[in-house]
């Protein structure tokens, strides 16, 4: 399955660490992780857990490969649950 960025306008600001994002549909902010942010910004181009996965392993270090596909399903669980990314 693939996952893109919810249409409609965010804002999205790296403070720190974590990313500062603006929901203007549903008027909510969010505060997240580094990581959490970089899959968003990736999803900017729909793109399954498979290819995310390539992409964030050069800038994240996974304990396996098993690993990495646990914390990828729980951040787009995450992401999704915030209405921040759809199905594609």
């Amino acid at each position: 399955m693939k996952w893109q960025a919810a249409a409609g306008s965010s804002k999205m600001r790296l403070w720190g660490e974590e990313y500062v994002i603006y929901n203007a549909r549903s008027g909510d902010s969010h505060l997240l992780g580094y990581i959490a942010g970089q899959v968003l910004l990736k999803l900017q181009n729909p793109l399954d857990s498979g290819a995310l996965m390539e992409q964030l392993s050069d800038d994240w270090q996974f304990d396996s490969e098993q690993d990495a596909i646990e914390q990828i399903a729980a951040i787009l669980a995450d992401l999704d649950a915030l209405a921040l990314i759809e199905r594609a």
